[in-house]
């Protein structure tokens, strides 16, 4: 199985949707890539994924977090990069704010969309968040 992940939004829901979807499907065996787009490069970045915000009112889930064992979004980030997730960060957006790879977590590539569209054409699942 194939599966194909964009993620162009950049709080910490958003972080644990594209991550938990990512290392369930590549521990059944799946190959999986996640093109990090706009907002989403927050997920990769070194020091915005430690940090991502919640929404409003929703605190709470900090407690389910602890309570529930659910790995830190950094944690997720590493879990993914050892299982193999392919990771692309959007180079157009990197150069529209002004970022470097080296900003990111080690273990990503940089690609425009072509690259993400050349990996996402045959997959068997294809997902945005």
């Amino acid at each position: 199985m194939k599966v194909a992940i964009i993620a162009s939004n950049g709080g910490m829901f958003d972080a644990y949707k594209v991550f938990n979807i990512a290392t369930a499907a590549a521990a059944t065996d799946a190959e999986v890539g996640i093109f990090f787009t706009f907002e989403g490069l927050n997920l990769i970045h070194k020091e915005a994924h430690k940090q991502l915000p919640m929404p409003a009112g929703t605190e709470h889930f900090q407690e389910g977090f602890a309570r529930e064992n659910v790995p830190p979004v950094e944690q997720l980030v590493e879990m993914a990069a050892e299982m193999g997730v392919k990771m692309i960060a959007c180079q157009m957006t990197m150069d529209v704010m002004s970022l470097q790879k080296d900003q990111f977590v080690e273990g990503i590539d940089v690609g425009g969309a072509a690259s993400f569209l050349h990996f996402a054409s045959d997959a068997d699942i294809t997902l945005t968040f």
